[in-house]
């Protein structure tokens, strides 16, 4: 099974893929915001609250 941290970071990569291959100016900005959320995300699943927020949340 995927870990949330390697499943985020890889839907970064796809998502900024996808900006790059966007026809129309509309679908290369949503697949960015897509790409910089999934990045954060990625992100945020490194600090040690990351456990702490899925075990409480």
């Amino acid at each position: 099974m995927e870990s949330n941290e390697r499943y985020y970071r890889r839907r970064a990569v796809e998502e900024r893929m996808a900006a790059q291959r966007a026809v129309t100016e509309n679908a290369r900005a949503w697949h960015a915001k897509l790409a910089q959320d999934f990045a954060e995300r990625a992100t945020a699943c490194t600090a040690p609250i990351c456990g702490t927020v899925v075990l409480n949340g």
